[in-house]
């Protein structure tokens, strides 16, 4: 059995408006929430072997807030892809727990795509900053994934962490 954590990255920076949109950074609240998410994915015991993260800042910075003891791959590939895309690259995965941190829309319509049936939870399907589905797959392989596959066994968003 493989596993996939997808993750939206953390609330965002919009003080300087001027600044490209790549190179957004987290705002102090996204900093909180990706170490709350970090402290969250530990306790569930779900340790990703390997991380395929959009190149923005942002989602980097979320990446490092999560103080996770695994390298990154950066990819600009998964700077605001769509679902598509983002199966594309999951594809070329290697790891048994992969984690992949992108923006929305993408990430929400690739977790919807992806999984055999949503969760009971009001806030999946506008997927908010931060938000974390965790999966399950039967497969050979990530080569194999298909639309529809995917046993969601956990979504959490940031706000039921902690104090943020």
């Amino acid at each position: 059995m493989t596993r996939l954590i997808l993750m939206r990255h953390a609330k965002s920076s919009w003080d300087n408006l001027g600044q490209l949109d790549h190179e957004r950074p987290l705002n102090d609240r996204g900093r909180r929430s990706a170490s709350a998410l970090g402290h969250w994915l530990k306790s569930q015991n779900l340790s990703p072997d390997e991380v395929i993260s959009s190149s923005s800042r942002r989602t980097q910075q979320t990446f490092e807030g999560l103080n996770l003891e695994v390298s990154p791959m950066y990819t600009r590939a998964l700077y605001h892809a769509g679902p598509a895309q983002m199966l594309e690259v999951l594809r070329s995965a290697s790891g048994n727990c992969v984690l992949l941190i992108g923006h929305n829309p993408g990430i929400a319509g690739f977790a919807g795509k992806l999984a055999t049936a949503p969760p009971h939870h009001d806030r999946f399907a506008d997927y908010p900053t931060g938000a974390t589905t965790v999966m399950t797959f039967e497969l050979g392989g990530w080569g194999n994934t298909q639309f529809g596959t995917g046993s969601i066994t956990d979504f959490v968003i940031p706000r039921e962490l902690a104090d943020i």
